[in-house]
């Protein structure tokens, strides 16, 4: 219903020949073999499996699920999610006839399948289909293979249920057919879809050496690579990308919500806080926040709170404080570049995204924690303009490109300082 207000929202579709669908990865939709969705979706930033994957580690071992699916089990994956199923309502797990993520149960709708006596084609479950990005969120299928491991699935959910077939780059998935809906008419061809972060990397035109820095509600550090990446402490996620490249990445819970609570603390908006945090110098003079407000995941510190460490009759400023909740953010992304540094990852550019992204200060100060030289975009809707420049290809038959509008390329100015401070309080905890 989502989607069909969307579309009606923007004056209906009946001028599209293409389109494709990006949407959060991991999320578990679970069919039934009549085509009924049989609970509501559990979605990637549900902790309810985080037992489901310790014992994911403890049957499997961490290091073969990594060489087995580029990745180590944390609760966003819809493996621990199943498994969560299985373990507390089994009755519903035995009924599973299929599992799906969002976007493919969406591009399956489009088509014309769907639920016995609600769908034109009705519940063929083998018309389910997937892209790579998505395939990899699950933990059940090899970004090197390109395979899906099924003794993993039958660990998780007692058995192994239809799996969508796993689309290759720029290949349809089909076309809409006539009643699906009265806003969409009949032959908008159908692309594979994609999660989010692969899809906000097409609508960037990143290739490889291109590195994404999403500063939004969490934070995201993920690079697109020409080989697959294995990384046996599980920091980085070792996903597919929407183009036949691969895209580790790297996520922290903390990021634009740390300046939310510096500035509501100071009184000020974001572009106040900018302001002030532009009044202080590099460092902080010696006031480091460590935003650590919810936990973390990279470092792996979920049971951490945030501290400010360094405070002195001189360093604890409104100035310092507001330059140290901007510097904290970016030091814990920069231990994702790091991370992702570490297996092999060689950084030519930084994309600065997210809507932290148009603060000055933000951007000033970013060229003075990387070492690497960034670039920052138009403020756009990423993930929307790789799922069109997907559906283009799906439509033409080869990759669609188009130009990349740029608004910023700071010069670097590189201060080693912040986050040897940063880093030297962060190995506390460890």
């Amino acid at each position: 219903m989502a989607l069909l207000s969307a579309l009606e929202d923007a004056g209906g579709i009946d001028d599209v020949c293409a389109l494709s669908i990006g949407a959060q990865q991991h999320g578990m939709v679970v069919i039934d073999s009549e085509g009924n969705v049989l609970r509501p979706a559990l979605l990637w930033n549900d902790v309810r499996s985080a037992g489901a994957s310790k014992e994911l580690i403890k049957h499997f071992g961490r290091a073969a699920l990594v060489e087995r699916t580029g990745s180590a089990p944390v609760a966003s994956f819809t493996a621990t999610k199943l498994r969560w199923l299985r373990d507390n309502e089994p009755e519903n797990a035995k009924q599973v006839a299929a599992v799906a993520l969002p976007h493919d149960w969406l591009t399956w709708r489009l088509l014309g399948y769907g639920p016995r006596g609600a769908s034109r084609l009705g519940p063929d479950l083998s018309a389910l289909t997937t892209d790579r990005s998505d395939a990899s969120g699950t933990l059940y299928w090899s970004p090197e293979k390109g395979t899906y491991d099924e003794e993993i699935i039958c660990w998780a959910l007692g058995h192994v249920p239809t799996l969508p077939r796993v689309l290759e780059p720029g290949e349809s998935a089909g076309s809409t057919v006539r009643g699906v809906a009265a806003v969409i008419p009949e032959g908008i061809i159908v692309g594979g879809g994609a999660g989010d972060n692969a899809a906000a990397a097409m609508g960037l035109g990143a290739s490889v050496g291109d590195v994404i820095v999403s500063i939004g509600t969490s934070g995201t550090v993920f690079a697109v690579t020409d080989k697959a990446v294995a990384d046996q402490s599980g920091t980085v996620c070792g996903f597919a990308d929407a183009t036949g490249h691969y895209l580790p990445l790297v996520a922290t819970l903390n990021s634009a919500r740390i300046l939310d609570v510096v500035a509501d603390l100071l009184g000020v908006d974001h572009f106040q806080l900018g302001h002030l945090a532009q009044g202080a110098t590099p460092g902080s003079e010696g006031l480091v926040l460590q935003p650590y407000f919810e936990g973390e995941r990279t470092p792996n510190l979920p049971h951490s709170t945030a501290t400010l460490f360094g405070m002195t009759l001189a360093s604890t400023t409104r100035s310092n404080l507001a330059r140290a909740a901007i510097e904290g953010l970016l030091c814990g992304l920069a231990d994702g570049l790091g991370a992702l540094c570490s297996v092999g990852v060689e950084p030519q550019r930084i994309l600065l995204i997210g809507g932290a992204a148009a603060n000055d200060a933000v951007v000033e100060i970013a060229s003075q924690v990387f070492d690497v030289p960034i670039t920052v975009p138009r403020r756009d809707e990423y993930v929307a303009n790789g799922a069109a420049r997907q559906a283009g290809w799906a439509y033409l038959g080869r990759p669609v490109e188009w130009p990349l509008d740029i608004v910023a390329c700071p010069d670097s100015d590189y201060q080693p300082l912040i986050r040897q401070q940063y880093g030297r309080y962060r190995l506390n905890l460890h």
